[in-house]
């Protein structure tokens, strides 16, 4: 009768959750989870198989299966340093990030996890140490300096998240912006990997890494410092060519309406086909530009 009673009383808490919420932390763990079981695992258990782009097609296809199963859902950040640049560009609250966060970094423990136990499962692989895990200095396949591992993670989690910022409108992935995401991981993987292995993501390098011990967790602290100031120079420049409340083209602002008429004249409609108020905005336009 206790045990029922337990259990009703779970029943009624989550009952009392805000379904929105839920499906979106939900989200976020399952998210994060398959994003290191299935990508860290092809550097754990196949790397020797399919080698540097192998690896980062791993990761850039996991995350754009990601992206169209729960980009309408909660945004597919599964990743802490997107979840910054969301929250200093003020598309989702402090509660929501904070949410977010612990969500991701257990849902990557969990992956971890899932993935350690499937690694003991194949005679003479080695977990200690490694695992999938990030490093620098000779746990670097060119051996990068410290500065140099820092530097880099913050290149290229940049990328990632500019890249983010700039393909989605608020929050949610939809329509080719995943695609966009996908492939932006996948880039920073082929260049990363040999460097760092990659991180761009502190929840994926501290599941891993948990389980790998020694260097794996001594060399933690950069690749979740590295990536969140990743994320904060990217959320600062996406200000800069993405204003708030901006048009989404500007490009052909920046053209002289002469050049725009000249360009356009072979293709535009036959002389005197023109009409009324297109004639009258163009002479507009030549009055304003022979005024300055």
């Amino acid at each position: 009768m206790d045990g029922l009673k337990d259990w009703n009383d779970v029943r009624q808490a989550w009952s009392r959750l805000d379904p929105v919420t839920t499906r979106s932390i939900a989200a976020e763990f399952i998210g994060t989870a398959a994003l290191v079981f299935f990508a860290v695992g092809s550097v754990a258990l196949a790397a020797d198989f399919i080698g540097v782009l192998g690896i980062a097609l791993a990761f850039g296809f996991t995350l754009l299966a990601l992206a169209y199963a729960l980009g309408p859902i909660s945004g597919c950040h599964v990743n802490p340093a997107v979840t910054l640049g969301m929250l200093l560009q003020r598309r989702i609250s402090v509660t929501t990030a904070i949410e977010y966060w612990i969500a991701q970094l257990l849902g990557g423990i969990l992956g971890a996890a899932v993935l350690f136990a499937l690694a003991k499962q194949v005679p003479g692989l080695k977990t200690e140490g490694a695992f999938g895990s990030n490093g620098y200095g000779d746990r670097s396949a060119v051996h990068l300096t410290t500065g140099g591992a820092f530097l880099a993670e913050v290149v290229l989690t940049f990328l990632l998240v500019f890249v983010v910022l700039s393909v989605t409108h608020r929050v949610a992935v939809v329509g080719f912006q995943g695609l966009a995401i996908g492939l932006a991981l996948a880039v920073v993987h082929i260049v990363g990997v040999p460097l760092t292995g990659t991180s761009v993501n502190p929840a994926r390098s501290l599941g891993p890494a948990l389980f790998a011990g020694g260097a794996a967790l001594s060399q933690l602290w950069l690749f979740i410092i590295a990536p969140l100031v990743g994320a904060v120079l990217a959320a600062c420049a996406h200000l800069v060519t993405h204003p708030p409340h901006s048009r989404a083209i500007v490009a052909d602002d920046l053209a002289v309406p002469e050049e725009i008429e000249g360009h356009v004249r072979g293709s535009g409609p036959e002389p005197g086909t023109e009409s009324a108020a297109e004639r009258e905005a163009r002479e507009g336009r030549k009055r304003e530009t022979g005024s300055s």
